[in-house]
Order: structure tokens, then sequence, then C-alpha cells
């Protein structure tokens, strides 16, 4: 058999075998509810890898689930469900990526600074990357062609490496490579031919591979006992909370990177690092307290300052770690309390 014509078999076996979607497709709201929930977790993820923003992906998922539900009526069963799901979350967000242009981190505007920047005022005009809460997504492919895990495409260098892209290249990418749609299938998702496909993914492939370090998070943190893993976090979180700068460097790599988007400065090597932890984030000793969290597939610390007006500890910061080994490469530091509540964290400390 074909794989065109396994394809349409599928297809028919999925009609046949839930008649919610033929009440959906009548006009039965509750029904497409049921059939849009096991996917809704998948596509906001998807939406997320190419907006950069979880914010972005809950406005991207619920503009492409009402454009779906308009358009369900006239969606005639040629390609499965979630492939169709996909074809409109996929134009939705290279609709929302042209108005809203690409996120950025810190090292994407300027070279690091030597010592602490005090005072270091936010940008607002720029649009920066945000954190993903991960949880719900494995290390599982999404399907049998796909080459990338769930989590892992999610790790921060990996989104970042995509908001390089253009939005044909980004969106090809994810299909093929996370998703594992044929260059078939994206050429019918994206109303192109396989050959342009082929092409945006030649060049996508590229650019990727020149700005994701090797290994990846996922790998890296397969390598790490879980106990040790957890002893990082914990050594870090302990030695932000009591201001230790010998202890917080002794968990950084010589080469380790801190950056706090909204702010512009970010600093690189040991040195400039601990010149700012202890002048900045270690200044406020005793006045941090720490939530382990997960964000981006790699561990994580949600931190809370103590607020002197509000007379509590209030949300500040997602710390996203990046490992190499067992140290700390990368640290950072999503400022903001709107980065609290899509990981279920309450204002102040639970």
């Amino acid at each position: 058999m074909s794989e065109i014509s396994s394809q349409a078999a599928a297809t028919a076996t999925e009609w046949a075998e839930d008649p919610d979607l033929a009440r959906a497709r009548d006009g039965d709201d509750a029904a497409f509810a049921r059939i849009v929930e096991p996917l809704r977790r998948e596509l906001h993820a998807h939406c997320y890898r190419m907006l950069g923003s979880t914010h972005d992906a809950d406005d991207a998922l619920q503009d492409a689930l009402l454009r779906a539900w308009r358009g369900l009526a006239r969606f005639e069963g040629r390609s499965s469900l979630r492939s169709w799901l996909y074809t409109v979350a996929t134009r939705t967000c290279l609709d929302i990526a042209l108005t809203r242009g690409r996120r950025a981190l810190p090292v994407d505007l300027g070279p690091s600074s030597d010592r602490a920047v005090i005072g270091d005022a936010p940008l607002a005009d720029v649009a920066w990357l945000g954190p993903y809460p991960d949880a719900g997504l494995t290390n599982d492919l999404a399907g049998p062609d796909a080459h990338y895990e769930q989590r892992e495409a999610v790790e921060l260098a990996f989104v970042a490496a995509l908001q390089h892209l253009p939005g044909n290249q980004r969106a090809a990418l994810l299909l093929f490579e996370v998703l594992g749609f044929s260059a078939a299938e994206i050429a019918t998702m994206m109303d192109t031919t396989s050959a342009s496909v082929n092409s945006a993914l030649q060049r996508a492939r590229r650019i990727v591979a020149e700005k994701i370090p090797s290994p990846t998070q996922q790998q890296t943190l397969r390598e790490i006992d879980d106990a040790r893993l957890r002893h990082i976090v914990a050594e870090y979180s302990a030695a932000l909370e009591s201001g230790d700068t010998d202890a917080m460097v002794a968990l950084l790599t010589e080469d380790v990177t801190w950056s706090m988007p909204p702010l512009a400065g970010w600093y690189h090597g040991i040195e400039a690092v601990a010149d700012f932890a202890a002048r900045v984030p270690l200044a406020e000793c005793g006045n941090w307290r720490n939530v382990l969290v997960s964000a981006n597939g790699q561990p994580a610390v949600a931190s809370y300052l103590w607020d002197e007006d509000a007379g509590a500890h209030l949300g500040w910061s997602i710390n996203v770690l990046t490992l190499r080994a067992d140290r700390i490469a990368e640290i950072t530091s999503f400022i903001g309390t709107e980065h609290f509540p899509p990981f279920g964290l309450p204002a102040t400390p639970p």
C-alpha cells in the first residue's frame, strides 16, 4: 500500500472510530473540546517553539483553536485531525510572528560586561525570549520520524536558535525534526512545494547546528546522577539565599555566563560572573526565598525577593540553569512576576 493510501486509510479509521469528530463538525462544541484536549499540550509547546514566549503561545493556541472550530465544517478529513490542527496552529504562529518579531536574549544584543552594572534598567522595547513550564512534556519522540525529544525541543539553546530563523524555516524544521511530518505533508500544510520545504530545512539545519552546543541538556542530565543533580540545584539555591559567593563560584564553569532579561547586561567568565553575583543577587543575603522547579527541560529555581513595601517575599525571577558535566555553565534569570503563573506558582512563596 502506498504512503498516500495508508494515510487515507488511517484517516478513514479515525473518523469511523471517533463519533465526536462528526458531532464536532455538526456544531457540538463539547465534542470539539474532547477531541482537542489530548493534543492541547503538544500544540501549546509547538506554539512556544515557534514564538519563544509562553504568553504568545497562549494567544496563538487560543486563536488557532478558534480558527479550527470555525473551520471544522470545511475539514474534509483528507489528513488526520492532528495534522490539520498543526497546520492551523503553524499558520497562526506565522501570522503572529510577522507582527511581533523574533525573541531575543541579552547575548543577542551586545558584548558582555566585565564588572557588575548597578541599576541596569529593563529594555521594554525588546521582545524577550521567555521561560517555558515543561510539566507534562516527556523525553519521548513526538512521532517515529522525529529527531528531537519533546523536552529537548524546548531547551533554551534550541528555542533561542530557532529565533534566528525566518518563519518558514522555523516552521519547516519544527514540523520535520520535532514532530516527524514528511516533507510532502509539510508542503501541503504550508501551501508550498516539497522542494521548497527541503531547501528551507537545509538552511535551517545549518544555522541551528552553529548555535546549539553539544551535547544537549537532556543528554547531559542523563549523565548526571539524580542525587548529584539535586545537590547542585540545592547548593545554588542555598548560596543565593545565604549570599555565599565562594559557594556559588564553586558550582560554576570557568566560562559561565549569567544573563537577566529584560536587562540588557550580561556576564561571561568566572571573574565577571562572580563580581556581578557578589554585588547584585548575593548582596540581597537573607532576602531570597527559592522554590525548585523545571523549565525548558532544565533544572530551574523560582526566586522570591523580599519587598519592604509589601512586607512579603514577591516573585522576582525564574532562573534556568544550563549544565555542563556537573557544573553550571549558564544561568538565565527571567525577571518578572508575569513568569510565575504559567508555572503554577503563587505570588508569594508557598
